[in-house]
């Protein structure tokens, strides 16, 4: 048995288990991210994050000769045990981390490159939360989606914004309070790897101020519901823009049940990118003893 030394921190209620890992020497087993996961018997948590230096590990080595900056990986799992290339949410509660714990020191305006297995991305820290470049995104293939509470199928929306994701439409608050998420969605046809699945429905009204505005209920491959999802909040925005056509903003403002979310769309050289901006909190510190 052996002592682990972790800490929690969320974003807009999506928790992650984080520990130090610098030279890549503790290698969790998928039990033990699910014992620390369990909210009854470990720490609870939709995820595991590890604090490793990108040389330290092959994901990160290999990131390194296009982006030598990008000294920290950000080593995920979900709750389940199983790896996942990106989560919104937890880069921005990692690049906190990683700014507390003293391992970067970045200026107030310089962006923190981090490495994940959906590449690098950069974070920038603000005066009321952080922001993350999302990076390119694209679409991805439609599927019926079927849920608990829901009567018939609705068409979804595949979008990839470094995991994949369907998101689809419901009619009003009412339809989206009334899903049972327990269990996860179906999706028809299933995606090879699955999918996080977004639920959204329009604010009314949808624009204010020049800012389009959205709520969302979201299942994760491999943690289920959750408070928040980041990377879900963005796909569900890039959804609902495709959907509106001509007209529709580039700024977005997306509620799910832990707080709000600013999703943002702007052009770059490569192409179309996506960024996400919200709070991130560490809560406490402890040690737990690892089976």
């Amino acid at each position: 048995m052996s002592i682990l030394a972790f800490t929690k921190g969320h974003g807009t209620g999506n928790d992650f288990v984080l520990f130090t890992d610098p030279e890549g020497e503790i290698e969790l087993t998928p039990e033990q991210i699910r014992m620390l996961c369990d909210r009854r018997f470990g720490v609870g948590a939709d995820g595991v994050i590890r604090a490793v230096r990108s040389r330290a590990i092959p994901e990160g080595a290999a990131i390194l000769e296009a982006e030598p900056e990008a000294e920290w990986f950000m080593d995920y799992w979900n709750a389940d045990g199983s790896p996942s290339e990106m989560c919104g949410n937890g880069i921005r509660v990692y690049a906190h981390y990683l700014i507390e714990e003293g391992l970067v020191a970045p200026e107030r305006r310089d962006t923190l490159p981090i490495g994940t297995r959906a590449g690098v991305k950069d974070v920038l820290a603000g005066a009321s939360g952080y922001t993350v470049d999302l990076g390119r995104w694209r679409l991805g293939d439609d599927s019926l989606v079927s849920a608990r509470g829901l009567h018939v199928a609705r068409p979804g929306l595949g979008i990839d914004v470094g995991n994949p994701h369907v998101v689809t439409v419901l009619a009003d608050d009412a339809k989206l309070d009334g899903l049972d998420l327990t269990e996860a969605p179906g999706l028809d046809p299933a995606p090879e790897h699955g999918a996080n699945v977004e639920f959204v429905v329009p604010e009314d009204p949808l624009l204010k101020d020049g800012v389009a505005r959205i709520r969302m209920r979201v299942h994760e491959r491999g943690s289920g519901e959750t408070l928040s999802c980041g990377t879900g909040a963005a796909a569900a925005a890039l959804a609902f823009r495709h959907w509106g056509g001509e007209g529709m903003p580039s700024s977005w403002s997306v509620e799910v049940p832990g707080g709000r979310l600013g999703v943002r769309m702007f052009p770059t050289e490569e192409g179309e990118h996506v960024s996400l901006s919200g709070p991130a909190e560490l809560v406490y510190t402890g040690t737990i003893d690892l089976p």
